[in-house]
């Protein structure tokens, strides 16, 4: 796997001004680090359920997808609860990961890959374009408490590190299985 020489730096990124810089910066180690626990699954590992009720690894880079498409309509397009709720539903079942999301199998990781890919390029190319102020603007959010679109991108990819752990933990299970 190739290393960005400046993966391990926060810092300034051409083409972003400093305070997208910081939170890409993030991003990239984040989803740097996700690909390289993906390194040379199998297909079967891809779609293997742990005790045949659990997530997949397919399941899980389906939902880190559909978190981001969700995340860039309700903040880069604004939408209201009802908008971007209707918009999550036809997202589904990767958004929810419910007892639907069992049928999110038998793509190629390449598949989930390039569809991460993409989605993120549109991500970058948007936050390349906007103020910093838009950082750090408010709304209603979660708990009954404000939220900026700072924290919203924050848990983008902290969303992203919690299934990420998941995938380690579903690649060592599978693994485990196989030798008994």
């Amino acid at each position: 796997m190739d290393i960005d020489k400046e993966l391990l730096l926060i810092k300034e990124k051409d083409g972003f001004k400093k305070d997208f810089s910081v939170l890409i910066s993030m991003m990239d180690y984040a989803r740097f680090t996700t690909l390289a626990d993906l390194k040379d699954v199998t297909q079967e590992e891809i779609d293997y359920r742990y005790g045949g009720e659990f997530n997949s690894i397919a399941m899980l880079l389906a939902h880190l997808a559909a978190i981001e498409k969700v995340f860039q309509k309700l903040t880069f397009e604004e939408m209201n609860d009802d908008e971007i709720n209707n918009y999550a539903d036809t997202l589904e079942p990767a958004v929810g990961l419910g007892a639907e999301a069992f049928t999110i199998k038998g793509k190629p990781v390449e598949f989930y890959l390039e569809e991460l890919a993409s989605i993120r390029k549109i991500t970058k190319e948007k936050f390349a374009s906007l103020d910093e102020s838009w950082l750090y603007r408010e709304t209603d959010w979660w708990f009954e408490r404000k939220g900026n679109n700072f924290f919203k991108w924050f848990h983008v990819f902290e969303d992203e590190i919690n299934h990420r752990g998941q995938i380690r933990l579903i690649r060592k299970l599978y693994a485990k299985e196989k030798e008994t």
